[in-house]
């Protein structure tokens, strides 16, 4: 058996590479680019809909293909990139994104137009993952929580920006621009990318888990396709119904898959470790509260504010600068070291719950009181998301970057996903609750409008829709700040569990101060319980007993 030393540990990486932050750049300006197309296509919908004769199923299909594809391969995307190599997958992202981008702008039928949007999907799913891997690698873990900090501060970022972006190219150019715009970005991407980042891959030699991919992609697809159709045609369609009826399916068969394959995709032992446990609750409420409040904020703006969607854009900007500027400046990462993971967690959960808050009693018929609470939620994002993002990435054996790269943007698709359904169908219910007389029955603000009369009754109507904003907003503060409670408590028992088993390892020391660790351990040695006849742990640069002790249940992950 290998023994390992119980003094000091060498540094995880104790060379740094020193274009680092360099690297970070490329790495930020690609994650850029894919996520402004998860939102620039919105506001290109009236044109695409005169130039390209495109119908609403059209439209809603260029939007969702994008998003659909992207989902379903995030798992895969990071187990290949986990194999193959993270760099090589970086560039081939780059690439297929690249010419799925100039077949989109020169598109000139709908159905060119969602094809080309599919294949910017597989390339968006690669770039997703492989960025916060090559994140993971290249930086130790002192300057860690900083760059995912602004790799993070760019999500938010791309988020605002699209509207922003697409609507003043369209005022200069025709609707194809918001495509062509991505091609230099691609192409000086893939030249960086191929002199500057270092390759990286697991080298413990798993097969493929050709299975549990096709199972992750169907379970995915399936149940991000029930969120997006929900609030067109209904929770209890047939449609909807159907399609989350075969992701839940496909999710269960892919977890019992893994559970059983000698070279899972996603070890669902990872669920045993109460730091991802923690750290996934958190993610997945934190782009609950983030996704459903703007869905709302775009509403309550244009809809009762009465600002064109242009100047709502604009309006909601303040939450993605604050955002930006404090990850950018290391507020975030210098908050961490002080109060730990738990604390930084809670604190920015709280903070982002009480600027929903504030937006639903302060904002509900100014702008002075929703800036307030657009700062206090860029506050608590810029606190809480780098904090849920390093603990899901610590909770996972670096050899697996990718695929832990892809459960973090797997989180981010389903908490954004469930916000916009959840807190939307609490907006619909209570409107539905407060309309006057003459609009009962309406199923939108517009359509309860077109049904009234007089002065008086419009101004019902738009106060039952703010009241229902309000509501909402109210939801989703709760929701996020029970969910911060959560993940908070978790992660710290986890932290004192992890103490107390480190202090009973030292206790446990011979005379000459060495620990043997065991092979067959699941949580000192580099092997777990469930590792495959004959294999060997072997340590790498950071020492492999300290890798599994780093990450308890982790089966077979050899240290790089």
């Amino acid at each position: 058996m290998p023994t390992m030393s119980t003094g000091t540990s060498p540094p995880e990486n104790p060379t740094r590479n020193p274009t680092r932050w360099i690297v970070l750049g490329v790495i930020c300006l690609a994650q850029l680019t894919v996520l402004l197309d998860n939102t620039v296509l919105n506001v290109a919908v009236p044109s695409l809909t005169s130039e390209l004769g495109a119908s609403t199923a059209d439209v809603q299909w260029m939007i969702s293909a994008y998003s659909l594809v992207q989902s379903g391969l995030l798992l895969t995307a990071g187990n290949a990139a986990d194999r193959y190599g993270r760099k090589k997958m970086l560039v081939i992202g780059l690439v297929l994104f690249g010419i799925g981008s100039a077949v989109a702008g020169f598109a000139q039928t709908s159905g060119q137009l969602i094809a080309a949007r599919a294949g910017m999907g597989i390339g968006g799913a690669l770039l997703m993952t492989t960025t916060l891997a090559v994140v993971v690698q290249i930086f130790d873990e002192a300057e860690r929580p900083k760059a995912i900090g602004i790799w993070a501060a760019v999500n938010s970022l791309g988020f605002a920006a699209g509207p922003l972006i697409g609507g003043t190219l369209l005022d200069h150019f025709w609707w194809g621009s918001i495509f062509l715009i991505n091609i230099p970005v691609a192409v000086l991407g893939v030249i960086a990318a191929a002199k500057l980042v270092p390759e990286s891959k697991s080298a413990t030699g798993d097969r493929p888990d050709l299975l549990g991919a096709v199972l992750s992609m169907v379970g995915m697809v399936g149940v991000v396709f029930a969120i997006i159709s929900g609030p067109e045609h209904g929770w209890l369609s047939g449609r909807v119904l159907g399609s989350a009826a075969v992701g839940v399916v496909g999710l269960a068969v892919f977890a019992a898959w893994e559970l059983r394959t000698p070279y899972p995709m996603l070890d669902m032992h990872f669920f045993r470790d109460r730091r991802f446990v923690g750290a996934v609750a958190g993610g997945i409420l934190v782009a609950f509260g983030m996704g459903g409040s703007l869905f709302l904020l775009t509403q309550h703006l244009q809809l009762v504010l009465g600002f064109e969607p242009l100047d709502a854009g604009l309006r909601i900007a303040p939450l993605a600068l604050t955002v930006v500027v404090l990850n950018f400046s290391g507020v975030g990462a210098r908050l961490l070291a002080k109060i730990g993971t738990p604390g930084s967690i809670v604190s920015g959960m709280s903070l982002l719950a009480g600027g929903l808050v504030a937006i639903s009693l302060l904002g509900a018929h100014s702008y002075g009181g929703m800036l307030v609470g657009l700062i206090l939620m860029g506050v608590g994002i810029s606190v809480s998301m780098p904090a849920m993002a390093n603990a899901v990435m610590s909770a996972i054996p670096p050899a697996k970057a990718g695929v832990g790269a892809g459960v973090n943007g797997t989180l981010m698709e389903f908490g954004q996903g469930l916000g916009v359904a959840v807190l939307g169908a609490v907006l619909n219910f209570r409107f539905a609750a407060l309309l006057p007389a003459v609009a009962v029955g309406a199923g939108s603000l517009p359509a309860a409008l077109a049904m009234t009369r007089t002065d008086a009754e419009r101004t019902a109507v738009r106060d039952a829709f703010a009241t229902g904003i309000g509501t909402s907003q109210l939801v989703g503060a709760a929701a996020v700040f029970l969910g911060g409670l959560v993940a908070a408590l978790l992660l710290r028992r986890a932290e004192r569990a992890g103490a107390d088993g480190a202090g009973a390892a030292s206790d446990g020391d011979g005379p000459d101060g060495q620990a043997e660790t065991d092979g067959q351990s699941g949580t000192a040695g580099v092997l777990g319980a469930g590792e495959p006849t004959g294999a060997e742990g072997r340590s790498g640069d950071g020492g492999g007993a300290a890798e599994g002790a780093r990450h308890p249940g982790s089966r077979g992950v050899q240290a790089e």
